[in-house]
């Protein structure tokens, strides 16, 4: 009886804490619509200093960028109503065929009336195995 009911609730949990581990949203909503909107925007810069930095470190493929794999870690701006603006994510490059990532890295990109995008801090955090096996 004890196995019965073992079998019967591990699969439930299992599936329950699955389903609350996913931080994705599911539901479009005004800020993750200007989130897109802002990763839309930033692509060229990202994609331009993902392609300086991968060129050194892989021969084999150029990244390209996939705005929804773009996660914001954090922003802010030098002060209340100030247009001097910092925003810090999280990106996985691909491959650009296939959609394959092939790394990991995070920016901190200061966007500032002009308007003025500048790089002022990239950290690669992983190289991916390319292609996957």
């Amino acid at each position: 009886m004890k196995k019965m009911l073992l079998v019967f609730i591990l699969p439930l949990i299992l599936v329950t804490s699955f389903q609350t581990i996913s931080a994705e949203p599911t539901q479009d909503s005004n800020e993750l619509r200007l989130q897109d909107m802002l990763m839309l925007l930033l692509t060229p810069y990202i994609e331009e200093d993902l392609t300086n930095y991968y060129s050194k470190i892989r021969k084999d493929v150029s990244p390209h960028i996939t705005p929804w794999k773009i996660e914001v870690i954090d922003t802010n701006r030098n002060h209340f109503r100030g247009f001097q603006m910092q925003i810090t994510f999280e990106i996985e490059p691909t491959d650009g065929g296939q959609w394959i990532p092939i790394g990991k890295d995070r920016m901190t990109y200061e966007i500032s009336s002009g308007p003025d995008v500048k790089l002022i801090h990239h950290t690669h955090l992983k190289t991916y195995k390319y292609p996957p096996e």
